[in-house]
């Protein structure tokens, strides 16, 4: 069994990561790419930190993440995957799905969210439509991350018992937690269906959440042609003279300083 990765050489690795990650920001912002990535998987599978992982370095205006609530009426009127498209990338773009239209496949179908046939329909027409936003230009990657039963036990646990993290557990996690075999089913049929040449799946074991978001973010780059950066050569110019300026003692608030 591999030992959970020291904080220390995570951090290194990391660094040296987000460095290609810029390299691939201004690649995407210089040739107008569109990279789509969704990110599914299990409960506490560390998809949130992950996506920080990828997003803590670069600009926001270039990666976007959407993570929806849950659809209004209208939205439910609408045929499933309408509501999704709006968010896709434009020219430029790294658009980010915290879950994304796979919930029907996974959460909506075991917590009886939607019917069975609804499900049937979706895993027969999500192949087609990522067929179609792959053919548009968008470099469209697939993540589901995975879990064991016993790390997820534990991971609930730590937000029971962990007062940093009990915005984090959901009614509908205590609800999913006794319905594991139900979700792996349910992973299996969306794999079966979803699957495909043009939008394949990638499942990481996240069991030790250092390796994993250090192995999503190395197959990310991977997966983009982007060009290394060159280096930057640049002197700071000389500062202004203060000609005459002085502090003017205004009365303002100061934040506390108990630190």
């Amino acid at each position: 069994m591999i030992p959970r990765m020291k904080n220390k050489q995570y951090q290194r690795e990391l660094r040296r990561l987000d460095g290609e990650l810029v390299a691939m920001q201004e690649w995407v912002k210089g040739t107008g790419a569109k990279i789509c990535i969704v990110f599914e998987g299990r409960d506490t599978a560390g998809k949130g930190g992950t996506i920080k992982a990828i997003t803590e370095r670069v600009s926001p205006r270039v990666f976007r993440v959407v993570a929806l609530p849950a659809p209004t009426e209208r939205e439910r009127s609408q045929m499933y995957l309408q509501r999704y498209l709006p968010h896709l990338p434009g020219a430029g773009d790294v658009v980010i799905f915290d879950r994304s239209w796979y919930n029907r496949a996974g959460v909506e179908r075991v917590m009886g969210f939607c019917t069975e046939q609804q499900t049937h329909n979706f895993l027969e027409a999500a192949p087609g439509v990522e067929r179609a936003i792959a053919d548009s230009g968008v470099i469209l990657l697939k993540y589901w991350l995975e879990v064991s039963a016993d790390e997820q036990t534990r991971r609930l646990e730590s937000r029971i018992n962990d007062p940093r993290k009990v915005w984090k557990l959901s009614e509908l996690d205590l609800r999913s937690y006794s319905r594991w075999y139900d979700y792996s089913r349910a992973r299996d049929a969306m794999f079966r269906a979803t699957d495909t040449a043009w939008a394949p799946w990638y499942v990481v074991n996240n069991d030790d959440k250092k390796r994993g978001r250090l192995n999503v973010i190395s197959h990310l780059l991977s997966s983009v042609p982007y060009r290394p950066l060159k280096p930057l050569e640049v002197t700071l110019p000389k500062r202004q003279k203060p000609d005459g300026y002085h502090e003017p003692g205004l009365s303002v608030r100061h934040v506390p300083t108990p630190y």
